[in-house]
């Protein structure tokens, strides 16, 4: 079904959501606003898809409780009721309400706006399609291919990896709902915003405007088409559609390419596209083929003249990965023929493929002028700490510091222990010394990582205050060892405990 069928959109007129936007700041719809009235549990069930006991919540006749009925939960409202917390007339004018019931006694959302809070405590509205605003499609998109969704998990998660410094240039490729963009314009002067989908741009234009942001320079068309060859930026960021699926049925997620093409080309593209420094950040789904290693597979995906971090974060298989994706477009709940036909185009396209299971996770790019670019592709399916950005950042610092520095130069820098380090001993009880130790970060990546006891007794030593060579000298005495042999052998586990964020290089 085309966009057609689909709700008429609000005009993007910046006075009309700028009095809109003081609306409802007035009532405090926001996102703390939202979980006071609603509740924890209440409040949480929204990302569900569960409505109902929000809407046991919003039974009064407060302006919140108005707000929250009429463009989170999509519930008509009493014209009068909403006259008394909203300039009706230019709402009705502007395309944000519309009228229903009988005689037109009650007022309805054109879209659904949410509360979104900023990284600052800014306080955001993401518009979307009806019935998108919470919990995702919630199988709308099997009837309307066009939908645009409001936030969800992919969106959270690419918003909370990406690197936030200041930046001339950003380009958020296919848009969608805009989120992104709006993160964006926090730190980049210009902000350039594409998607195949027209209705997208539109949407992404209420979003901005609603939440008091500066407006994008939005394109029509799909990845970088809409690029011209001669622009480059210092950030991109994409959430595209990448689910691997027989068809192209669903614009909001189906690439339309085979297999994991989508995502390929657009890392691919990316490097070219990249000023010097920049970065290029992605989510991404990738075949697991039989007879290829994945890490090897997504390596050869990188761009020349880039290093690249590519986390997997989940691996399911074909079955299950079917079913998230059928599930998700709501075909479970329909005719169950279709629904098995369906299932079983899935399967014979991974069996085609030899595709085996579907990986999810994370892909950056920067773009460095270093001989040897460094390629880290890693499986990481535990929990981390978001935002991630700045540990993303400091990844990459990382990298230059190690590649600048050999062993001999590595030995003689100085480094301190990153903050909320613990140590874990593991052995059997009683026993006199560990059977090994484990060091484990509380931050970021949440990592651990085995070490000896020169290790160990190495990193919790490390203040800054001596040469690499130092501390290991004096450990040598300390346990009787040659002092030559622990230089030579010590280097390479230094540098891992550096790679990983457990040791940071302090500048002399």
């Amino acid at each position: 079904m085309s966009n057609a069928t689909l709700s008429p959109l609000p005009a993007a007129d910046h006075e009309v959501a700028a009095r809109l936007r003081e609306a409802l700041l007035a009532a405090s719809f926001t996102a703390d606003g939202l979980l006071d009235l609603l509740g924890a549990p209440a409040y949480t069930a929204l990302a569900r898809s569960e409505t109902v006991p929000a809407l046991r919540a919003t039974r009064g006749d407060t302006p919140l409780e108005t707000l929250v009925r009429l463009f989170l939960l999509q519930q008509p409202v009493p014209y009068a009721r909403v006259e008394g917390v909203l300039p009706v007339h230019a709402r009705v004018a502007g395309g944000w309400l519309t009228r229903v019931g009988d005689a037109g006694g009650d007022l309805a959302a054109t879209v659904d706006v949410r509360p979104y809070g900023g990284p600052d405590g800014e306080d955001w509205f993401i518009v979307s399609d009806l019935g998108c605003a919470v919990g995702g499609a919630g199988g709308i998109g099997s009837r309307d291919e066009g939908v645009v969704l409001g936030v969800g998990g992919a969106s959270t998660t690419l918003a909370g990896i990406t690197v936030r410094t200041p930046v001339a240039s950003a380009l958020d490729l296919g848009t969608g709902s805009g989120i992104q963009a709006l993160h964006a314009s926090r730190h980049a002067t210009r902000v350039t915003a594409t998607d195949l989908n027209p209705r997208a741009l539109h949407i992404t234009a209420l979003t901005l405007a609603l939440s008091g942001a500066p407006a994008a320079d939005l394109r029509e068309g799909s990845l970088f088409e809409p690029v011209r060859d001669d622009e480059t930026y210092d950030l991109i960021v994409s959430n595209p559609p990448f689910v691997i699926s027989p068809g192209a049925r669903l614009t909001y997620r189906d690439g339309g390419m085979g297999g994991d093409d989508l995502c390929r080309s657009l890392v691919q593209e990316a490097g070219e596209r990249l000023n010097e420094g920049g970065f290029a950040q992605f989510l991404a789904n990738w075949q697991h083929v039989e007879g290829e290693d994945w890490q090897d597979r997504l390596r050869s995906w990188v761009p020349r003249g880039c290093d690249a971090w590519i986390v997997q974060r989940e691996v399911q298989d074909v079955t299950q990965y079917a079913e998230l994706w059928l599930r998700d477009a709501g075909d479970h709940r329909g005719d169950p023929a279709e629904y098995q036909a369906r299932y079983d185009a899935w399967l014979d396209e991974f069996e085609a493929r030899k595709v085996k299971a579907v990986g999810f996770g994370w892909i950056t790019l920067r773009r460095t002028s270093a001989a040897e670019p460094v390629i880290t592709a890693e499986e990481w399916p535990h929990p981390v700490e978001q935002p991630l950005g700045d540990t993303v950042r400091a990844h990459f610092e990382r990298l230059d510091y190690l590649r600048a520095h050999d062993d001999a130069a590595l030995l003689a820098g100085h480094f301190r222990l990153a903050g909320e380090i613990v140590q874990e001993q593991v052995g059997l009880p009683g026993a006199e010394d560990p059977e090994h130790v484990v060091l484990r970060q509380n931050r970021g990546m949440r990592r651990a990582t085995k070490v000896d006891t020169v290790g160990a007794g190495f990193a919790g030593v490390c203040d800054g205050t001596l040469s690499a060579g130092r501390i290991l000298d004096a450990i040598a005495q300390l346990v009787g060892e040659d002092p030559v042999l622990l230089r030579d052998r010590t280097p390479a586990q230094i540098r891992l405990l550096v790679e990983q964020g457990f040791l940071e290089p302090v500048p002399r």
